[in-house]
């Protein structure tokens, strides 16, 4: 089974396990909601945990493949698209999951876009409670306070 095709498993059925194989040690992650990435397998990780209690009604409405420059060093890498639809926070999203692969095949650079603007809001708005409550990053509520 390929790459895309394990990671649209393992998240339709919500099996986070899996992904720890897909993923390079170095994986960088770009969210619509950020403007750097999140790096390091670890963080992803936690950053999927998150993302799997966050994307209620998730599916899976499509495949494409091809390659793409990747956003890291600029050469090209085979990539595969996910088209997805789900809901958050009562808000219908649309959106893309691009998996960029390495030479062994697992997912490198992960890019997810998603529209509309009210949706990409109330996702960082819930990624952001979840990170925090998950203690991955601090609560930005409680910056700069003793």
């Amino acid at each position: 089974m390929e790459t895309a095709e394990r990671f649209r498993a393992a998240v339709e059925k919500r099996d986070f396990s899996v992904l720890d194989d897909l993923f390079t040690e170095d994986i960088r992650f770009y969210s619509p909601v950020k403007f750097t990435p999140f790096e390091g397998k670890p963080m992803v990780l936690g950053l999927f945990g998150v993302l799997l209690r966050v994307f209620e009604d998730i599916r899976y409405v499509g495949h494409l493949e091809g390659v793409a420059e990747t956003g890291a060093d600029g050469t090209q890498a085979p990539t595969e698209i996910l088209p997805f639809r789900a809901v958050v926070d009562g808000k219908q999203i649309h959106g893309i999951d691009m998996l960029q692969l390495d030479e062994a095949g697992r997912v490198k650079e992960f890019t997810v876009m998603v529209r509309p603007q009210s949706a990409v809001q109330a996702l960082g708005q819930a990624v952001l409670a979840g990170l925090v409550a998950d203690g991955l990053v601090p609560d930005p509520a409680q910056s700069g306070k003793p």
